[in-house]
C-alpha cells in the first residue's frame, strides 16, 4: 500500500480528474487515456468541489473556468513539448513536479530523448502503482526527491541528466503553490543546472489573483484543503529573466492559447486589479 498523499499532492489527483474529464468531451484538446485511472477516487471529489465553486447553481460565474484553463494549458503544454523533442538538439527533457502527468506514456517522443520526472516518493510510488503495467514510451527516469530539499540536483544527475547539454524544462502548476523566495530558489537552480539554450515552460498567475474578493470562492477551496496559493506576478517576464531566461508570457485567449476554448476577455497587460494567469515559455541565455 502506497503512502497517502498530502494536501499539496493531492492537487495532482485533481489536474488528472480534469484530464480525464476532458479526455470525455466529443471536442477534446487531447486524449489522456491515463488520468482516470490516475484520479483515483479522490480526484473527482476535488473536482467536484472546484466545479460547484466555480459554477455556483442559479448564479453568473465570477472565478474563471478550471476545466477550460486546464484543457487548454495541457493542450499548450503538450505541443510546446513536442516541438522542442523536434530539434536534433533535445536529447532530454525534465518535468518538475511530475505529479500525474502522463505525457511519458500518451505521447510518442523521439529515441534520442531521455525524460526525466522529479517530485517527492510518495507521489512517484502512488503514481507507478495506478499506472500498472503501462510502458512509457520514452527513456524514462523517475527521479524521487523533494524539489525543496537541499540536494535534488545530484539525483537528478544520477538518474542520467547531463548538465552540460541543453535541457527543456516544464514545471507546470507550481508557482503559485510556493512561497516567493521559494519561487525564487528553485529558478535559480533550475538556471544552475541548464545549459545555455535550454528551454523552460511554466504558468503562473498575477498578483491580483492572490487578493480580489471575487477570486475568494476558488482561493478558499485550495486553502481549505491545505494548500493555497502564495505567489503571484504581474511580470513573469522579468521573474524569469532574473535568473537568466529570457521567456515570452501568454495569456488564456491570446493567440496561441484558445484553441477555441478560453470563454472569458483578454485583460490587456496594462489593466490592473483583474485576474490573470501566464502560460510562460523561453530559453535560458
Amino acid at each position: 500500500m502506497t503512502t497517502p498523499l498530502d494536501a499539496v499532492e493531492r492537487t495532482a489527483l485533481l489536474t488528472a480528474a480534469l484530464r480525464a474529464a476532458e479526455t470525455r468531451r466529443p471536442d477534446r484538446l487531447y486524449e489522456d487515456p491515463y488520468a482516470a485511472s490516475l484520479a483515483g477516487d479522490i480526484g473527482p471529489e476535488l473536482l467536484a468541489e472546484v466545479w460547484h465553486a466555480t459554477f455556483p447553481a442559479g448564479r453568473e460565474r465570477t472565478l474563471p473556468s478550471t476545466p477550460d484553463y486546464n484543457a487548454i494549458r495541457t493542450r499548450l503544454f503538450d505541443d510546446y513539448l513536442q516541438e522542442a523533442a523536434k530539434d536534433p538538439a533535445t536529447t532530454q527533457i525534465v518535468l518538475a513536479p511530475a505529479g500525474m502527468d502522463s505525457r511519458a506514456y500518451r505521447l510518442n517522443w523521439p529515441g534520442r530523448v531521455r525524460w526525466f520526472e522529479v517530485d517527492r516518493p510518495t507521489v512517484l510510488a502512488y503514481k507507478e502503482a495506478q499506472l500498472g503495467a503501462a510502458e512509457p514510451r520514452t527513456d524514462h527516469h523517475k527521479v524521487a526527491v523533494d524539489l525543496t530539499a537541499p540536494d535534488w540536483e545530484a539525483d537528478l544527475k544520477a538518474a542520467g541528466y547531463d548538465p552540460t547539454v541543453p535541457a527543456t524544462w516544464l514545471l507546470e502548476g507550481l508557482l503559485y503553490y510556493i512561497p516567493e523566495p521559494d519561487t525564487h530558489r528553485i529558478l535559480e537552480r533550475v538556471a544552475a543546472i541548464s545549459a545555455p539554450g535550454s528551454r523552460i515552460a511554466a504558468d503562473i498567475v498575477n498578483s491580483a489573483a492572490l487578493t480580489l474578493p471575487h477570486m475568494r470562492g476558488l482561493l478558499d477551496v485550495f486553502a481549505g484543503w491545505g494548500c493555497p496559493w502564495l505567489f503571484g506576478t504581474d511580470e513573469p517576464e522579468d521573474l524569469f529573466a532574473r535568473h537568466g531566461f529570457d521567456v515570452t508570457a501568454t495569456q488564456p485567449g491570446e493567440e496561441g492559447a484558445d484553441f477555441g476554448r478560453w470563454p472569458d476577455p483578454v485583460p490587456p497587460r496594462d489593466e490592473r486589479e483583474v485576474r490573470r494567469v501566464f502560460f510562460v515559455h523561453g530559453r535560458r541565455r
